[in-house]
């Protein structure tokens, strides 16, 4: 899916330099506040590889020997942090031309406007240059989403949209069936009834952690399919309305009555653990979750699955579209090494390496259409391999949201200004999980942040 053109604002003034300055300033924020970076090492065969701490990250960690085995003259040293500190991090470096990183780990949020502002590296003819590399095979929405002015500004490491997973042999206990196409409403009851807190077991997992990629992720496509928006088509910010609020209660209401204890605190993470042992009947998440719940050296529920598409109310689909990806940020002084690492770890023989080495169930899915032809991995992932595509195929703002909007995203919104509102959003919907405050008051709170950010895109804004 190609994000629709994003709409600049109608005052007759630049946005480019502008909208690079406020996520400078964003950015140099987020650096004081983690205290800063200390400068990579000068040694010319060292670069420094930041990534996000999640399942299929560490693999390509632990699989150096083969990276090093190709490439003896390249170092790799890895910068590993958790996902809202490794956004923080990482931007503030990139945006700030810190030069600490050689690789970073983003994703389709950041690619375009990156490659906009000269951010990043030109991928496409140093992968037009790489013998094998095929960035045809690249899943087409992942591909588009991740180009800019036709060209590949980051590669992806894996893509995923959204899907339900639920536990096929509990629902034939109970004797309860999956709807075709749930609604929220549907999953609600369900979750409800295979609740069981004395046992320590919930009845969906959902997304509480603070963060505009932890439980703004989620929520965004909840938001989406109950007719809500971050701002209508004349940049009037509209999180106070009847729609965001219906979606956001019945979130909060979801996991108050059948969520995972602690659910304030519960990220991407957490939700992968608890289902994976055993302690939820369903989850809605990524599609990437696959990697883990289906893994049986670590899960102990692989094979006990289905999947469902994500759950709707007024739209036909919901989901998201996203994909971590790797970029190269143009301060980084040894791009070439930088690309050695970067196509190595999102070519077509590193699927087959993760499958040989660790697992086919591990293989990061949701990036390259020919990881779905490979037997191996086809017969793993026969539950999964078609609800992943589907979802993926289906994300977008034409099916998965009521009303038209003016920007790019389905489980974000594609400005410079939504890793600050986000995150201070979020902030908001978490406390009203955790029950320090309601709903009304939670939104209230969100729509005063996201008043200032509209009134600059609209006309007369400054």
């Amino acid at each position: 899916m190609k994000f629709p053109p994003f709409r600049a604002p109608k005052a007759p003034r630049s946005r480019t330099g502008t909208r690079a300055a406020k996520l400078l300033a964003v950015a140099a924020a987020a650096m004081l506040a983690l205290g800063g970076c200390a400068p990579a090492g000068s040694a010319q065969d060292t670069i420094v590889v930041a990534i996000v701490a999640n399942p299929q990250m560490k693999d390509a960690v632990s699989l150096q020997d083969d990276f090093k085995a190709k490439h003896p003259n390249v170092n790799v040293k890895f910068v590993t942090l958790p996902e809202n500190e490794a956004r923080a991090k990482i931007t503030a470096s990139v945006a700030t031309g810190g030069g600490e990183f050689d690789v970073v780990m983003i994703s389709n949020y950041e690619t375009e406007m990156w490659a906009k502002n000269g951010w990043i590296e030109n991928l496409q003819p140093l992968a037009d240059a790489t013998e094998g590399y095929d960035t045809d095979d690249f899943i087409p929405t992942i591909k588009d989403a991740l180009s800019y002015q036709d060209d590949m500004y980051s590669v992806p490491f894996y893509g995923e949209s959204s899907f339900l997973v639920y536990r096929e042999d509990l629902f034939k206990e109970a004797g309860i069936t999956m709807p075709e196409h749930p609604t929220w409403d549907e999953i609600g009851a369900i979750a409800r009834k295979l609740n069981d807190p004395d046992k320590d077991f919930a009845g969906i997992c959902l997304r509480g952690l603070a963060g505009w990629g932890e439980v703004m992720a989620p929520l965004g496509t909840v938001i989406n399919t109950y007719g809500g928006q971050w701002f209508d088509m004349d940049w009037n910010a509209k999180l106070d309305s009847p729609e965001v609020n219906a979606a956001v209660t019945d979130y909060v209401d979801l996991l108050h009555d059948a969520g995972q204890p602690g659910a304030a605190t519960s990220g991407y993470g957490d939700c992968i653990t608890r289902y994976s042992q055993g302690k939820a009947a369903m989850w809605y998440d990524a599609t990437a979750m696959v990697s883990s719940i289906e893994d049986p050296s670590s899960s102990l529920v692989a094979g006990k699955s289905k999947y469902a598409p994500a759950p709707v109310e007024k739209t036909e689909s919901a989901g998201w579209l996203y994909s971590w990806s790797l970029a190269i940020p143009t301060t980084s002084e040894h791009k070439d090494e930088a690309w050695d690492f970067v196509s190595w770890m999102t070519n077509k023989d590193y699927i087959k390496l993760v499958g040989n080495q660790i697992g086919w169930e591990r293989v990061p899915p949701g990036s390259r259409q020919s990881t779905y032809e490979i037997p191996e991995y086809a017969a793993v992932a026969e539950a999964y391999a078609k609800p992943t595509l589907d979802a993926m195929y289906n994300a977008k703002q034409e099916t998965s949201m009521v009303n038209p909007v003016p920007y790019p995203g389905l489980q974000f919104v594609g400005i410079p200004e939504f890793q600050d509102l986000g995150t201070r959003v979020s902030q908001q919907i978490s406390a009203a999980i955790a029950g320090q405050k309601t709903v009304d008051e939670a939104l209230k709170q969100a729509q005063q942040y996201a008043v200032p950010v509209a009134e600059s895109y609209q006309e007369g804004g400054k």
